[in-house]
């Protein structure tokens, strides 16, 4: 980048700064015009290069010329003395004070050539110093990337670079690291890190603060963004910062790729370690986890397994948090599986239905009979709702046989079966009594205060209606479950 301070302190061109009110504006070319109003043959940022030649008469004039220039954006006039004027006119001196325009003399032994000669190489020199400090920016970065398998160095060589702050956000976080540290509003960091995560890899964004330029990136080239990179650099972003940040949203997201292909490969040999020891293949599914580059006792000789649910965002996510964790989870089909020490599930479960997602956790059983732990983890995830997000199977077992049958269903079958009663509440009493006391007569009798004589009518009764014996085990099996189904009715 080259200023018009750059320009004015090139001592060989005996530049005079008459008013500088920008010696930052960028310099992008010089131009030579001596037209009243130049301004359809400017692009802005040039340096105007005029002797005045139409202007000798010129008085109130000055204003709206220079305000012409200002809105083409010209970066600054360099007026030629001892031509047309002998010293630079008063109204365009205070015009350009009023209005806030570089303005420089120059002396008559200046040619406009050799402003033009010097400016030209002084952008030759810029773009060649920017082009290897671009260089040497994505040399360093590309080295943080390849000598270190995570992003932490990759960052925090970025942030060096740019003289700023810099941190990753998301499953592969950063902490913020960079000289610049104390001057990020991290509340602003993640403000826009949030609003940005709905849009996925579409969206980035570029925020002025009080400190500099703030920019949020999304990393990854394919999929949901693994991470958000947030840099902060002092002052307005030039094209170097640019190219140095995108160099390792590049950089980030080849990395994390690699990383995510990895992780897959690894999900997949999990998989199948799974599906063995299903099959009771506990050597087979060692030498797989070995494959996967696990540990060795990853699956310990007893062992607990849960079985998740709740769509594929939290499933995802729900994974990545036992992955980081060390625990033995891989996804099947639309569930997440964990199979894990006793003393480790219940930690597990929680962190799972903190993501919302509903859990069933089957019984504790030897390694070689994951089979059966499996499948009751489905039975209890399959009672599993919002209002219960945790169901196990040993609490299920504990509660009766209830507690696995299909409400609708079990509704159903309880209004058949004893709608064969008819409406004699008698009966329906004296069913309910006689499966209290496991068929005794006499305690039915005392219970419900009538004749032995009477409940033996009344069993009789129900029995042919029913069709069927109640002393034959499957009909007093049926009649307990419709009974405590009416039960529930009547709470």
């Amino acid at each position: 980048m080259v200023t018009v301070g750059d320009l004015v302190a090139v001592a060989s061109l005996n530049l005079v700064p008459a008013h500088l009110a920008d010696a930052s504006a960028v310099l992008r070319w010089a131009a030579t015009s001596e037209l009243p109003d130049p301004t359809p043959f400017l692009e802005g940022g040039e340096v105007l290069l005029t002797t005045g030649l139409q202007t000798a008469e010129w008085d109130q004039e000055w204003s709206r010329y220079v305000d012409r220039l200002i809105a083409a954006r010209v970066a600054a006039i360099g007026f030629g003395t001892g031509l047309t004027h002998e010293a630079l006119p008063a109204g365009l001196v205070a015009a350009c004070r009023d209005q806030g325009m570089n303005l420089v003399e120059v002396p008559r032994a200046t040619t406009f050539v050799a402003i033009s000669h010097t400016v030209a190489s002084l952008l030759e020199s810029a773009a060649d110093a920017q082009a290897r400090a671009q260089l040497d920016a994505q040399r360093r970065l590309t080295q943080a990337a390849l000598l270190h398998d995570t992003p932490t160095h990759l960052v925090a060589t970025l942030a060096e670079v740019l003289d700023g702050a810099a941190t990753l956000l998301g499953p592969d976080a950063v902490p913020l690291t960079g000289p610049r540290c104390d001057e990020v509003d991290v509340a602003v960091v993640h403000a826009e890190v949030e609003r940005l995560r709905p849009s996925g890899r579409r969206a980035a964004a570029t925020v002025q603060t009080r400190a500099g330029t703030l920019v949020v990136q999304p990393i990854g080239i394919s999929g949901r963004p693994s991470s958000h990179l947030a840099v902060q650099v002092p002052g307005r972003l030039g094209d170097t910062e640019r190219t140095t940040v995108a160099a390792a949203v590049a950089l980030l997201g080849l990395t994390a790729e690699t990383r995510r292909e990895r992780r897959d490969q690894v999900r997949r040999l999990r998989v199948r370690a799974l599906e063995l020891l299903v099959q009771g293949d506990v050597r087979s599914a060692t030498i797989v986890l070995d494959a996967a580059g696990d540990p060795p006792g990853l699956v310990p000789p007893r062992v607990v397994v849960a079985r998740a649910s709740g769509g594929a965002d939290a499933v995802e996510e729900g994974l990545s948090v036992l992955e980081r964790a060390g625990d033995f989870a891989a996804p099947v089909e639309d569930e997440l599986w964990l199979l894990a020490p006793p003393a480790r599930i219940d930690s597990a479960v929680a962190a799972l239905t903190g993501l919302g997602l509903l859990v069933g956790v089957g019984d504790t059983v030897a390694v070689t009979d994951v089979r059966r732990s499996v499948a009751n983890a489905g039975h209890a995830l399959a009672t599993a709702s919002p209002a219960a997000p945790v169901v196990r199977w040993s609490t299920v077992v504990d509660e009766g046989a209830l507690t696995v049958l299909d409400p609708e269903r079990a509704t159903a079958f309880a209004r058949s079966f004893l709608s064969r009663l008819g409406e004699d509440p008698d009966l329906l009493e004296t069913l309910s009594s006689f499966l209290r006391h496991n068929g005794s007569r006499l305690k039915v009798a005392q219970e419900l205060a009538v004749h032995r004589n009477t409940v033996g009518n009344r069993i009789d009764q129900i029995e042919r209606a029913l069709g069927a014996s109640l002393d034959a085990p499957q009909t007093r099996v049926s009649a307990w479950i419709a009974v405590q189904v009416a039960t529930e009715w009547a709470r």
